[in-house]
């Protein structure tokens, strides 16, 4: 990363007797590459993102879109297009996740829903350029990895023609309960892992690249049912009664939406995510070599199982997906009780 730390000393001036570096902090699932830049004050974040596999100009875009609705993202301060670097603000290492437990979910969560709402009332257009739409193509092709990673690749099972008319059907059923949703700004991985604890009781929020004009409920669910931490079903269940009641009054869910619908909607679309994330964390594995997402899989096939069988309209898949997948699953190394 040697022209990285050029790049990021033509910008920024090394303190008195210290030496500009790049010290290594722990990326995602991307093909960013991470970097806390020592020697300096404040420190500052470098990354290299392949402009070819990253949408680099789109995150200077949504990070303004955010900050300008009083999200604290990380400001960028510097952007090499071509070269596929860029300086960040420095929001620390103090995740979310690693904050959690019993005693402080219930006001670390009512700071990021607070953060939440106003995600979700930023604006869509930055410059000219428009945020996407969680289009039913998107949704769709996010679905499809299900099959293709994770039950084909990764177990060995290939669904026969009813299986896949099942699968067809729950898909459309899941595709018209996002697009029936009003729309709104979706960070679109809005969890534990994307939410830094600031000083003074602040969240920064990161990892927003790939956000898109879509569902209301769909960040709350990503964050309520995280794949990485679990949470009594109770308590989830009053943490989205309590958001849509704050959605209600911040304008984005209209009075005439009743709370039983608005319940379906969270359980329905955190069925396609968490099918959808059965896929990209097998791909993660088999494709991309990181093996570390395997140990998150059984937690997601307990929200998959959990919200299919609690719902007659998709108990169908439930059953199937307890009788035909779950087994083969229980076999594999990497399977655990969550």
């Amino acid at each position: 990363m040697d022209a990285l730390l050029r790049w990021c000393a033509n910008r920024v001036e090394a303190l008195p007797g210290e030496t500009l570096r790049l010290v290594p902090v722990a990326g995602d699932a991307s093909f960013r590459r991470y970097f806390r830049l020592a020697g300096c004050a404040p420190t500052r974040i470098a990354v290299f993102a392949p402009p070819d596999k990253e949408r680099n100009l789109e995150f200077t875009h949504i990070a303004a879109l955010l900050r300008a609705s009083g999200v604290h993202a990380p400001q960028v301060l510097a952007h090499a297009e071509a070269e596929g670097f860029l300086l960040l603000e420095d929001l620390g290492d103090t995740l979310l996740l690693g904050a959690l437990d019993e005693a402080s979910v219930d006001a670390l969560y009512a700071r990021a829903l607070d953060t939440l709402l106003h995600v979700q009332a930023a604006a869509t257009t930055h410059a000219g350029w428009p945020l996407p739409p969680y289009s039913a193509a998107l949704l769709e092709q996010e679905l499809a990895l299900f099959a293709h990673w994770y039950l084909e690749n990764l177990l060995g099972i290939t669904p026969d023609a009813a299986e896949a008319a099942l699968l067809r059907a729950l898909f459309d059923r899941l595709i018209a309960s996002a697009l029936e949703q009003p729309q709104v700004f979706v960070h679109r991985d809005y969890h534990s892992r994307n939410l830094m604890l600031l000083p003074g009781a602040g969240i920064g929020v990161i990892d927003f690249q790939d956000a898109v004009v879509g569902p209301l409920t769909y960040d709350l669910v990503s964050l309520l049912r995280d794949c990485y931490v679990a949470w009594p079903p109770e308590r989830v269940t009053g943490w989205a009664r309590d958001f849509a009641v704050r959605a209600r009054a911040a304008g984005t869910l209209p009075e005439a939406v009743g709370t039983d619908t608005f319940l379906r909607w969270f359980d329905w679309m955190g069925l396609q995510r968490h099918i959808k994330v059965l896929g990209i964390f097998a791909r993660l594995w088999l494709r991309d070599g990181k093996p570390g997402y395997l140990r998150d899989l059984p937690l997601v096939m307990r929200y998959t199982l959990g919200v299919a069988l609690a719902h007659p309209a998709t108990a169908d898949f439930g059953r199937w997906f307890a009788a035909r997948v779950l087994p083969v699953a229980r076999t594999q190394d990497w399977y655990r009780d969550a």
